[in-house]
C-alpha cells in the first residue's frame, strides 16, 4: 500500500473471509498493490481454523483493521466492516476475489471526482480453479428501471459513499444470499442514488458460492431474490426473477 496521502479521500476496502487459506493471500496482495494513496484496508475473519489467520499475520502491518471472531454470516461480517471503517467511499472485496490490476481504486476515485455519483461499479470476470476465464460480466450503463428487467451490477465492483449506508441502512440479514442484491436495489432502484459505470474489468472472482452449491440452495436463493424485489418495489417481480438468471447466459460468450 502507498503511504497515506490525506489530500485524497479515504477509500475503505473490506475483505470478509472464513477458512480461505487457498485464496486470501492473492486477495490481500491485490489490495496492498493498489496505487491509490489513501486506502484503509479492513479484514473481518469469521474465526478461521485452516491456516487463514497465519497468512493474515504475515500482512498485519499492511492491514488497517483486523477482526477475527464468529459472526452470523458473510453479510453480518460486511456490516461489521462498514461500522469499523472511516473512509468516505466503501467497497467489499472478498477472499475469493482480487483486483484486476493495481489502478482499480484510482479509477474509482477518478470517477467519483469527475462525475460526482453516489455509486460506481464496473465489470467482472469469473475464473475457474486454473485461472481460466469462464464468464465475463459486462455491466453496461444503468438506466432507470433496469432492475425491473433482471439487471444488477456485480457486487464486488460496487463502491458507494458511506452516507448512503448512514441514511439507507446496511446489509439486511433477512434476505439471506440476496442481501447484496437487496441493498443495491434499495440504494439504486428504490431510492434513486446516482450511479456511474466504469467500463473496465475491476475484479476477478472464483466461480462458486453458497447459493449455487445445491438445488435446494438455488431455490432458496431465488425466493430471497423475489422477497428483495417485492421489498424494493420492482414493477413486476416474477418477470424480474425470470430475467435475472437469463441475463447470465450472454456472460459465457
Amino acid at each position: 500500500m502507498q503511504p497515506q496521502n490525506l489530500e485524497y479521500p479515504k477509500i475503505s476496502v473490506i475483505t470478509v473471509c472464513y477458512n480461505a487459506v487457498s485464496t486470501i493471500e492473492r486477495c490481500i496482495k491485490s489490495v496492498i498493490a493498489q496505487r491509490y494513496p489513501n486506502l484503509e484496508y479492513i479484514i473481518i475473519d469469521g474465526g478461521s481454523n485452516d491456516g487463514t489467520l497465519e497468512v493474515l499475520s504475515h500482512y498485519r502491518d499492511q492491514i488497517s483493521v483486523l477482526v477475527s471472531e464468529k459472526d452470523k454470516g458473510i453479510y453480518d461480517a460486511m456490516n461489521k466492516g462498514i461500522r469499523l471503517s472511516t473512509g468516505g467511499i466503501i467497497g467489499v472485496l472478498n477472499a475469493d476475489d482480487f483486483f484486476a490490476d493495481e489502478k482499480i481504486l484510482t479509477l474509482v476515485y477518478e470517477t467519483f471526482e469527475k462525475h460526482h455519483p453516489y455509486i460506481v461499479y464496473g465489470d467482472l470476470d469469473y475464473l475457474d480453479g486454473t485461472g481460466k476465464t469462464l464468464r465475463k460480466w459486462r455491466s453496461g450503463d444503468y438506466k432507470k428501471g433496469k432492475f425491473n428487467f433482471g439487471w444488477m451490477p456485480p457486487h464486488p465492483t460496487f463502491y458507494c459513499k458511506r452516507e448512503l449506508f448512514d441514511k439507507l441502512g446496511d446489509y439486511s440479514l433477512a434476505y439471506g444470499s440476496a442481501a447484496d442484491y437487496e441493498l443495491m436495489a434499495r440504494f439504486i432502484h428504490l431510492n434513486g442514488a446516482s450511479v456511474r459505470y466504469i467500463p473496465v474489468v475491476m475484479v476477478k472472482m472464483m466461480v462458486g458460492g453458497v447459493s449455487n452449491r445445491s438445488i435446494g440452495n438455488r431455490v432458496k436463493a431465488l425466493m430471497y431474490d423475489l422477497k428483495a424485489m417485492y421489498k424494493n418495489k420492482l414493477f413486476f417481480p416474477p418477470m424480474a426473477l425470470l430475467l435475472k438468471p437469463l441475463r447470465k447466459v450472454k456472460q459465457f460468450f
